[in-house]
């Protein structure tokens, strides 16, 4: 037994990435590492896309409230319930990377995501099993919630530490881009299933076939996650307790602004996701035309992504994140105005392209700050947490209050929302300092 447990230690050893003692140059790690890194990430925004592309469908299978405003309510809702496990997943799962690594914790948050999607293609509706199907579909989007708060502390952490110190912005821009790739493909597998199928067998079983293709994609991920070099260097020998209480009370006010500084991408995310419901639930447009939007939103965001994170780099993050903010708070209202006024196909694919590239640039420009402002020992929890506080009390909340908020003030109530979210976003901005050139190794 001593001797296999050598042996997995020297291989581990010779997989990782070496660490200088400054903050200079080191070898890169290679585009396998990061796509597996991102991968993660990659399938919570593919279900998250599909989930909000058949939430008319998901409400009438498992929540018949009794009208379709109320089953579309509940749908959301329950999709929001998701969320708010993953401050849980942030502490447990970001603490266990911060002992353990960050591979062997972005492997358990790939299981645990399979699990959970698994979960909800397989269930059988509310007409066959009654209250169990609700029931299990809350199980599994708690379990999702878990798996993707602690997932995003590893991974970015694992691409900061392992990037060229001077293309740090531009590795953690691909998390970002990576969500782009998913609301593409996400989009590209709604507009087909939709496409080729009747009203009726959407209802019925249609709505459950994107799900079932990420299950397909799960054993790719897993696999080139076995593949990763693990960038943490030794284990701290702090409990995971001791390494939370550190987060919280030490680095308390990267704590805050952290979560407020994500408000905005939060909000302005899951507006860019709720626009197929928009169009189809507010907007009355026919489900294959209101989902080209997403089409169009999904290559914006992977392409001005990595743009961002490019120029995050050579000019700083801050200001590659404050003017795509200030310009989306500033049009967000016309846009959506344009979009009541002249809803067409042409209409939705301009307003949500929008939106979507002014989203990626400012979230891919300030993926990395969180990490850059966190030492390598904590790394990890302090993303995670910042992550998981900031997506489950904006993120989560962002689809159900836009649907209550439709019905209250009109059609323009998404747009305001996104205004209120950039001013508290860009005051956090303001507050901290810039992270481009510090060094991450300590």
């Amino acid at each position: 037994m001593s001797t296999n447990v050598a042996t997995a230690a020297a291989v581990t050893r010779s997989l990782a990435v070496e660490r200088p003692a400054s903050g200079g140059d080191r070898p890169a790690i290679t585009k396998t590492a990061v796509a597996a890194a991102v991968a993660g990430n990659a399938l919570e925004f593919y279900d998250f896309v599909v989930y909000a592309f058949f939430a008319v469908y998901i409400g009438k299978a498992f929540f018949p409230v009794g009208n379709e405003a109320a089953d579309l309510l509940a749908s959301v809702a329950v999709f929001g319930v998701g969320f708010f496990t993953r401050p849980l997943g942030g502490v447990l799962i970001g603490a266990f990377a911060d002992k353990a690594g960050r591979k062997p914790a972005m492997l358990l948050t790939v299981a645990l995501i399979t699990i959970g999607t698994l979960g909800l293609a397989a269930t059988p509706s509310y007409a066959s099993i009654g209250m169990a199907a609700p029931i299990i579909v809350l199980a599994c989007r708690l379990l999702q919630g878990l798996a993707i708060g602690g997932e995003v502390g590893p991974s970015t952490s694992l691409l900061v530490e392992g990037a060229p110190s001077h293309k740090r912005g531009l590795y953690a821009s691909w998390q970002t881009a990576s969500q782009g790739i998913a609301v593409l493909l996400g989009g590209l597998c709604g507009v087909l299933v939709s496409a080729n199928l009747t009203e009726t067998q959407l209802a019925d079983w249609g709505w459950r076939v994107p799900f079932l293709v990420s299950l397909i994609l799960i054993p790719i991920a897993v696999y080139m996650r076995r593949k990763l070099p693990e960038t943490l260097e030794a284990e701290t020998g702090k409990k995971g307790t001791e390494i939370v209480a550190t987060v919280v009370f030490k680095y308390r006010r990267y704590l805050i602004l952290g979560v407020l500084l994500l408000l905005a991408g939060a909000v302005s995310t899951q507006v860019g996701n709720y626009m197929t419901t928009y169009a189809i639930h507010t907007l009355k447009l026919p489900a294959t035309l209101a989902q080209t939007g997403t089409l169009v939103g999904g290559l914006m965001t992977f392409i001005f992504a990595l743009a961002a994170g490019s120029l995050s780099d050579r000019y700083g993050r801050k200001t590659v994140m404050i003017w795509p903010r200030i310009t989306l708070t500033v049009l967000i209202i016309p846009l959506f105005a344009l979009l009541d006024s002249s809803p067409n196909a042409a209409t939705l694919v301009f307003v949500t392209g929008t939106i979507t590239l002014l989203t990626a640039m400012s979230s891919a420009a300030g993926i990395s700050i969180i990490p850059e402002l966190m030492p390598i020992a904590i790394r990890s929890t302090g993303t995670s947490l910042v992550y998981a506080i900031g997506t489950t009390v904006f993120g989560g909340s962002a689809q159900f209050i836009i649907t209550w908020l439709l019905g209250v003030v009109g059609p323009l109530a998404p747009a305001y929302y996104v205004v209120v979210a950039g001013v508290v976003t860009l005051w956090a901005l303001w507050m901290l300092p810039e992270t481009r050139d510090v060094d991450v190794t300590k």
